[in-house]
């Protein structure tokens, strides 16, 4: 199809459309069929491009045989010129191109609409554009000519005939200005190669001719010597041992310009390695990487994605999406930390080769970047989670400091208080009335040991005492048999004895178990309940497990204060939180809590430091 195009844009514009070569078959009557058939042969091609345009095909394929009787209609009016006029009247040659150029319209306005991709709409629209731009100059110009032509004999004559002839033929050049837009802007014809070739053998011999011109001028203006062998042959030679390094320079230099750095491998890798080690902000990396690529090979598209849990997730990107695309795995030590997409040019199907390999050592480079990147990502991510746990912590801390004055106000304060008011009332009394004094001070003695118990329930919501006195192993053992006296059955595995953990963990795990067996007791109406305790040492975790057969999960397992306050108990120990249903039914809950180094060991903190 650009072989075409060019052969009827060359036709038409030389052969066909100025009717110049028409003296030519008056002057030289030997030359009359030549001209002839190149003027007919420009215009069927161009009648034959406009309905092909721009892939070649006819479309819908019933116009094939509409532009069938245009040639032959063209054909026979340049090789019998008036035949039309003889057999039809004039009217009816005009009715004819008014049908041609109607079904050329409708054809493209159907290929736009229905077959053409997006791509070719774009050239669609601007080589339409100049043909549509080109007539309408054209039929404008004659019109203009007919109404305003002045007599022949007028000395204006030939002014107006010359400045209606110059916007006639400028109107023209908008044809291939279109089609010229059309290839460079939008890759029509995926002629690449040949603008590439067309660049450097172009540039070459008019630098050949001029440097041939130069020496053989400039050595004979020197010399005063014209027509000499030598000074030809000198030409020559000089000329052929400049060829190809100059060939060379000029296919680097028109590859740069239309494909980047592709050639140069160390300056991409180059221009690569200085954007990393600018001082760039770190969410700044990724874009500075990507747009070096994509700047650097003259690539539509380039995009890095970030490898998550969930998937890939788009990092950065330059430039606009290409149909065709190449994805490429960034890896660093093995590992695939992402991956990279670039698209390829328009009007190629594949990199080359060469591209390939720079491409490799491209991801290599930018593995290394995203793996930076996706550690501080992972730096924030966690940084953002501390200060949500500070921010609980101080929460919690103070939520806790108000239960506590609000206990010690509205229950332990007062109950004080009336004991005070009792001793006093039992020793204004003591002399005169010793039984209303011992009834008071028996009195005292029972609201002195409810208040007693209510500083025990305070002491106990802080922290169990069982913990302190009997350890977690035990005081989870002493909650069994609690529950074992009447309500579910609950049975403790464990080891025989823990090292010792810290306080934070073992009442994390003393509540998670305390709260798990009163949902089984309460919610499950379960009838046997499993504590599995087991530590790892190598991981340095504590894990407790609890398993009952119940009624097992609702709908929505995540839903209750119970299972919300056991889940943040992991959560703020750093640890790991799951429930589901048992291996038998019922609901199994497991926690597991980092406790200190590998050995499993975790000393509690100096009393001194735990006061401070």
């Amino acid at each position: 199809m650009a072989i075409f195009a060019s052969l009827a844009l060359l036709l038409f514009g030389t052969a066909t459309f100025p009717n110049a070569m028409d003296l030519l078959g008056v002057i030289r009557p030997v030359w009359w069929l030549p001209v002839v058939v190149l003027g007919s042969l420009g215009s069927v091609s161009m009648s034959v491009f406009l309905y092909t345009f721009p892939d070649g095909r006819f479309v819908p394929r019933w116009t094939f045989w509409v532009a069938l009787a245009g040639i032959v209609w063209q054909t026979l009016e340049y090789l019998l010129p008036g035949w039309t006029s003889s057999v039809w009247p004039a009217r009816v040659g005009v009715l004819v191109w008014s049908v041609f150029l109607t079904v050329v319209v409708f054809a493209q306005a159907y290929r736009y609409r229905r077959v053409s991709n997006v791509v070719q709409r774009q050239q669609t629209k601007w080589v339409v554009a100049g043909i549509s731009a080109a007539l309408l100059v054209l039929l404008g110009t004659m019109l203009a000519l007919i109404v305003f032509d002045p007599a022949p004999t007028s000395p204006r004559s030939l002014a107006v005939l010359l400045i209606g002839n110059a916007i006639y033929y400028l109107a023209m050049l908008l044809i291939p200005f279109s089609i010229g837009v059309a290839i460079l802007r939008y890759r029509l014809w995926n002629i690449d190669l040949i603008i590439n070739r067309t660049l450097v053998y172009g540039a070459l011999s008019v630098g050949v001719v001029g440097l041939y011109v130069l020496v053989v001028g400039g050595v004979g203006l020197m010399l005063q010597i014209r027509g000499n062998l030598l000074v030809s042959i000198l030409a020559a030679g000089l000329v052929a041992v400049l060829f190809q390094p100059v060939r060379e320079r000029l296919q680097r230099a028109v590859n740069h310009l239309m494909y980047g750095k592709r050639d140069d491998p160390y300056a991409v890798l180059s221009h690569l390695g200085q954007r990393l080690e600018s001082t760039l902000a770190p969410d700044e990396v990724l874009p500075a990487v990507t747009l070096t690529v994509q700047e650097a090979l003259k690539l539509p598209y380039a995009e890095i994605q970030l490898k998550h849990k969930e998937g890939f997730d788009t990092a950065a990107a330059a430039g606009s999406p290409a149909a065709d695309s190449l994805r490429l795995p960034l890896v660093y030590r093995g590992e695939m930390v992402g991956r990279l997409i670039l698209g390829t040019r328009a009007g190629e199907e594949s990199f080359s080769p060469e591209e390939g390999r720079l491409l490799e050592d491209l991801a290599h480079q930018i593995g290394v970047a995203a793996h930076a990147t996706l550690l501080t990502n992972e730096a924030i991510r966690l940084s953002a989670d501390l200060q949500r746990s500070r921010g609980r912590l101080v929460t919690a801390q103070e939520e806790e400091r108000r239960r506590l004055r609000r206990d010690l106000h509205d229950g332990l304060g007062p109950q004080l208080a009336g004991l005070t008011m009792t001793a006093e009332a039992a020793r204004d009394v003591i002399s005169t009335d010793p039984e209303l004094a011992e009834e008071l001070l028996g009195d005292l003695m029972e609201r002195a040991q409810d208040a007693v118990s209510d500083v025990r329930s305070l002491v106990y919501a802080l922290r169990p005492p069982a913990l302190d006195a009997l350890g977690l192993l035990g005081a989870l053992r002493a909650h069994a048999d609690h529950h074992n006296t009447g309500g579910v059955r609950v049975y403790v595995e464990s080891p025989e004895e823990l090292p010792p953990l810290p306080a934070a963990v073992e009442l994390a795990a003393y509540r998670i178990v305390f709260e798990a067996v009163n949902n089984a007791e309460r919610h499950a109406d379960a009838r046997h309940c499993s504590v599995d305790v087991a530590l790892d040492g190598k991981a340095g975790t504590l894990c407790v497990e609890i398993t009952d057969d119940g009624r097992g999960l609702g709908e929505d397992p995540s839903t209750g204060v119970g299972l919300s306050s056991m889940r943040e108990r992991a959560a703020e120990l750093g640890g790991s939180f799951e429930i589901g249903a048992g291996p038998s039914g019922g609901t199994r809950v497991r926690a597991c809590l980092p406790c200190g180094p590998e050995d499993g060991t975790g000393d509690n903190p100096p009393e001194s430091k735990a006061e401070e």
